[in-house]
């Protein structure tokens, strides 16, 4: 699989039930989300109130992916200044792991932050230290660190990141201008 054969399009209603799907069978294995099962819908979980735009990733004609960007609650959380714009409820399915689908995913995020002249953000659980390390290289930098009330008392506090302004190269590094 290339992720040539990669579509990302944005979401659709009847994409729902089968992201329920996807999100349910990678979460033994990623923890994402923490809690399982979630403590309402999962369906709220994927489509939230304050979403500005979702994508899915196919991958011959089957939905593989997710991700969405959300307006940002507590934008002093993140000490970042620019009207922002969080990368939230983004993951593929396990078949595709390892694939770029994610990256094709957190671009797609990204290039949306950066037409609509904001800054994208995103938090992770510091137990997904493969996620913060796939961030890193890309060049998301951590800007902080919070306690959400949603954290079980025996995980580190969620760390919070943002990825600077600057030209973005394919792959979604930031490159200096």
């Amino acid at each position: 699989m290339s992720t040539a054969d990669v579509v990302v399009r944005p979401r659709r209603p009847d994409d729902v039930p089968v992201l329920v799907e996807v999100l349910a069978a990678q979460q033994p294995g990623s923890r994402y989300p923490m809690r399982w099962p979630l403590p309402f819908p999962v369906e709220r979980f994927l489509v939230r109130g304050t979403e500005e735009a979702a994508w899915v990733a196919e991958l011959d004609g089957r939905v593989v992916g997710h991700v969405a960007v959300c307006s940002v609650p507590d934008p002093e959380a993140f000490g970042v200044p620019g009207d922002m714009v969080s990368v939230a409820v983004l993951f593929v399915d396990l078949a595709v792991r390892g694939t770029g689908t994610g990256g094709l995913l957190l671009d797609t995020a990204v290039a949306w932050a950066h037409e609509h002249e904001r800054v994208p953000v995103l938090d992770v659980v510091p137990r997904h230290s493969r996620a913060i390390a796939v961030y890193r290289h890309r060049g998301w930098v951590e800007v902080g660190r919070v306690r959400p009330d949603w954290l079980p008392v025996d995980e580190d506090d969620v760390v919070l990141m943002t990825l600077p302004p600057g030209p973005v190269e394919s792959g979604g590094r930031a490159v200096p201008a």
